[in-house]
C-alpha cells in the first residue's frame, strides 16, 4: 500500500518537474522514470494513477500533438507570470547577485524544466548595479516585525564617501527611527520612517542598513511627524516621491552637489567614480546617449548638476534652462 501511494506522488512529481503543453510525459517515460526509483509497475497503473491525482484536483490532460503522453494543465503560476517575477528579482538592486540566483531557481521551480531551461537562457543580472548587502532579508523581516509591533528600530546606516583620489570607502551613521513602511520604487527597497531627532519623514535604503535592532520602545505615531493621521497611505506617499532617448553615445563629465551621490550610484552603479572636488561637489564621468532624455535628467537636479563636458550638451542644457526660464517672464 506505501508503495501504490508513493508511486502517485511520484508520477505526480515527474508530470510537475517535465511536462508542460510542449513536452508531455508518455506512460513510458513515466514508467522508465519510476524504474530509477526503484518501482516496477505496469502500463494500466499510470492511467489510474493520474485519474486519482485528476479526481483530488489536479489538472493533468492527455497531449492532442503528434506526442503522445500526459502533463499538467494548469500551473498556480503561468509561465508569463513567473518571467515578470524573475525579472523584478533580477532588475531589483536591493538583492544580492547570489539572493538573486537562489530566488530565480526557487522561481524557475514553478514551471516545468524545459519552460526553465528557456527562461534561464533569457535571464541577465547586473552585478554592477546590486548590493553587497547579505542581511538584506534579516533586515526585511525585523522591519516587518518592528512595523507590526509599532516599536521603534535601531541600526547602522552605510554611506560611501567622496575621496579626491576615488578611493573606496564608507561612512556609518547609527539611527534610532520610528519605522511606518517599506516600499520598492525604482528597483530599490525603501523604509519610510521618521528619526526621533526630527518632526518628518524620511526614506532610507534597506540595502544601507546592517546590524538592525528591534528595541522595546513605542514607534511614535505618524499622525504626529506627517499629514496621515491613521497611518500611512502608501499609494499616496509614494506618488508624490518625485528617459529613454536614443543617441550618440559618449562621456560626459558631470559637477555634482554632494546630496546626488545616492542618486548618481542609484542610475549609474556603485562603481562609478565619484571624485572629491570641495566640500560640497564632486566629479563624475559617464557614458551616455547625448540626446534629449539625458538633457531632462540633468535638468531634473535643477543646479546641483553642471555639465563639464561635451560643450554641446551643456549648451543644451542652458538653452533648455533657458526655454524654461522664458515661460515665466
Amino acid at each position: 500500500m506505501a508503495s501504490s501511494k508513493m508511486k502517485t506522488l511520484l508520477v505526480y512529481k515527474y508530470l510537475d518537474m517535465y511536462s508542460d503543453e510542449n513536452n508531455p510525459l508518455s506512460t513510458t517515460d513515466i514508467i522508465r522514470l519510476l524504474a530509477k526509483d526503484g518501482i516496477q509497475c505496469e502500463r494500466k497503473s499510470i492511467y489510474a494513477d493520474i485519474k486519482t491525482l485528476n479526481s483530488v484536483g489536479f489538472d493533468i490532460i492527455p497531449s492532442t500533438t503528434t506526442k503522445r503522453g500526459f502533463f499538467v494543465a494548469s500551473r498556480t503560476f503561468e509561465l508569463a507570470q513567473v518571467r515578470l517575477l524573475i525579472d523584478a528579482v533580477t532588475s531589483a538592486g536591493f538583492i544580492t547577485p547570489a539572493k538573486t540566483r537562489d530566488l530565480v531557481n526557487k522561481l524557475e521551480g514553478l514551471v516545468s524544466k524545459n519552460e526553465a531551461n528557456e527562461l534561464v537562457s533569457q535571464v541577465y543580472v547586473d552585478s554592477n548595479t546590486k548590493c553587497d548587502n547579505e542581511e538584506i532579508y534579516y533586515i526585511i523581516d525585523a522591519l516587518h516585525d518592528a512595523i507590526i509591533n509599532c516599536n521603534k528600530v535601531k541600526f547602522l546606516y552605510k554611506r560611501r564617501n567622496i575621496d579626491k583620489k576615488n578611493k573606496k570607502s564608507f561612512t556609518e551613521k547609527t539611527f534610532k527611527v520610528s519605522p511606518y513602511a517599506l516600499i520598492w520604487k525604482d528597483d530599490h527597497y525603501y523604509l519610510v520612517c521618521n528619526n526621533e531627532k526630527y518632526d518628518n519623514l524620511m526614506n532610507l535604503r534597506l540595502d544601507r542598513i546592517r546590524k538592525i535592532e528591534q528595541l522595546d520602545l513605542p514607534a511614535r505615531d505618524i499622525s504626529e511627524v506627517s499629514e496621515y493621521e491613521h497611518g500611512i497611505d502608501v499609494s499616496d506617499y509614494t506618488s508624490k516621491m518625485f528617459n529613454m532617448f536614443s543617441g550618440e553615445s559618449g562621456e560626459v563629465k558631470l559637477l555634482c552637489h554632494l546630496d546626488l551621490r545616492e542618486e548618481i550610484m542609484d542610475r549609474f552603479g556603485s562603481k562609478i567614480p565619484l571624485v572629491a572636488v570641495d566640500t560640497d561637489h564632486f566629479e563624475t564621468t559617464i557614458n551616455a546617449a547625448v540626446s534629449e532624455g539625458l538633457v531632462s535628467w540633468i535638468m531634473n537636479f535643477g543646479d546641483k548638476i553642471k555639465v563639464v563636458s561635451p560643450e554641446s550638451l551643456a549648451a543644451k542644457v542652458k538653452t533648455r534652462a533657458q526655454s524654461i526660464a522664458s515661460l515665466y517672464e
